[in-house]
């Protein structure tokens, strides 16, 4: 195994299925000669060329209706929208047609691609380039929807997310771009809809997606330490498919549920699995479920009031250690 960082699992995994599939090509805003305004697509424009590496004008109208219709026609497009802030530009675009195509033509027309977008705070980025919009993805019939935590998820998730027949949205969490583990050499793919138990437990479940699974670990083991409370955290991975079976299968034997979310808590992904939990599992639960999530406003610029807003290691070892 190699150890890459976060941002190297996506060129590596964008390349492995571009050399696999002639049909994949890649669309967006200095994506080519220069590898990306995160550097995350360096040297897929000089192994594959600007055939298949095609910077855009800045215009994410104009990318996602050339990265819809390349894949109407056969090929297996990646598109990136730089931040996932502007998928408000061309939300229409991913909402109305994307994601519809397949459904209103009774499955005549496919849309197989993939679109990428750098997701999330942490980095000081202000308001309008710092937002989780995760949720907003979920709430929409016909798309898939991944955010990996780590990058060797990242690698496996991508791939999987390129061979998929569906349009898929996929977040990569932009202060993680430099963090790094172990991947695995070779061709490597990663089954979407299925979460990772990250640590294994017996009294809480904390359930986490993207840079939220980190903290999670974290806590997880001060509350071993500090607390005596043995806590199992699931990576989520992809919010759809959801991997409701695991949660399930959790809460099940800890009785005690918790979620942590990037998001603001206002209709948060938290919250889809908050009602699951109380519909199948009323029983099972032994505390209420808890949801830690970034409060209803725009995230701060200042590097203070970020971290405040956005859930800590401290205020999940905080909340949890609380609970009845």
């Amino acid at each position: 195994m190699a150890k890459l960082s976060y941002r190297e699992a996506v060129a590596a995994a964008m390349a492995q299925e571009m050399r696999r599939d002639d049909r994949v090509i890649f669309l967006g805003e200095d994506v080519a000669k220069a590898g990306g305004v995160f550097k995350a697509t360096v040297g897929l424009y000089d192994e594959f060329g600007p055939l298949r590496v095609r910077d855009t004008p800045i215009s994410e109208q104009a990318i996602l209706g050339a990265a819809m219709g390349a894949a109407m026609t056969g090929l297996r497009p990646i598109a990136e929208i730089m931040f996932s802030d502007f998928f408000a530009v061309c939300w229409d675009t991913v909402v109305n047609e994307i994601a519809k195509a397949r459904y209103m033509t009774n499955g005549q027309v496919e849309t197989p691609l993939v679109i990428r977008s750098g997701n999330g705070g942490g980095a000081r980025f202000g308001a309008q380039h710092s937002q989780s919009i995760e949720n907003w993805a979920m709430a929409v019939p016909g798309l898939k929807v991944v955010a990996p935590s780590n990058a060797a998820d990242v690698k496996g998730l991508l791939a999987a997310s390129i061979r998929d027949p569906d349009p898929v949205l996929f977040f990569e969490q932009k202060s993680m771009y430099g963090t790094k583990c172990e991947v695995p050499d070779g061709e490597y793919v990663i089954p979407l809809g299925v979460a990772n138990v990250a640590v294994e437990g017996t009294d809480v479940t904390i359930v986490a997606l993207a840079a939220m699974v980190p903290k999670a670990i974290k806590a997880a083991e001060i509350l071993k330490a500090e607390h005596g409370l043995s806590c199992e955290v699931i990576d989520l991975r992809c919010l759809v498919p959801l991997d409701t079976q695991s949660i399930i299968k959790s809460v099940i034997k800890t009785g005690r549920l918790v979620t942590v979310e990037e998001n603001p808590r206002l209709c948060g992904w938290g919250a889809e699995i908050a009602s699951i939990a109380a519909e199948e599992l009323f029983w099972n639960l032994d505390a209420p479920i808890t949801r830690i999530t970034t409060p209803h406003i725009p995230l701060a610029s200042v590097d203070v009031l970020e971290d405040l807003m956005i859930p800590s290691v401290d205020r999940i070892v905080k909340t949890v250690s609380e609970m009845d």
